[in-house]
């Protein structure tokens, strides 16, 4: 492959520039979900007492070996976007709500027991559209 300067090639050239495509909020958790359960196992570190964190600084709550860290180290992730490992990258990046955020990743809900399988199950159980949505359209025939 040659290299050339953009203002040094002739201006009927096409340039193509790489793009990632966009995965939608299903994608991107399913993604998230299918990376855990390569190791479905392996323990995780739980983030600890969300709740109690001031609010503005939730979103810089960090820790290694955490679900987080999992999808920042994936290439896909990161190419359609995912920023960083922290509450807020993921909060921002896989449209949680802090709700859902809280119940995902904070230690409250394992116990001291978080492993990838368990945080793998509950992402797919929040890809899903709500009950009352699949039942609607299960009763319209959709």
């Amino acid at each position: 492959m040659r290299h050339h300067r953009i203002a040094d090639m002739d201006p009927k050239a096409v340039v193509a520039l790489r793009t990632t495509a966009t995965l939608s909020r299903r994608q991107r958790l399913e993604r998230w979900a299918n990376l855990l359960d390569r190791e479905p196992d392996r323990r995780l570190t739980a983030l600890t007492r969300v709740e109690f964190v001031a609010e503005r600084h939730r979103a810089h709550m960090r820790d290694d070996n955490t679900p987080m860290s999992v999808a920042f180290a994936d290439p896909v992730l990161k190419g359609a976007g995912l920023q960083g490992d922290t509450l807020g990258d993921a909060q921002s990046f896989f449209e949680l709500t802090s709700n859902e955020a809280h119940r995902l990743l904070c230690d409250c809900y394992y116990f001291g027991q978080m492993d990838a399988g368990t945080v793998a199950h509950r992402l797919r159980a929040m890809s899903k559209p709500p009950l009352i949505q699949r039942l609607f359209r299960v009763s319209l025939g959709s």
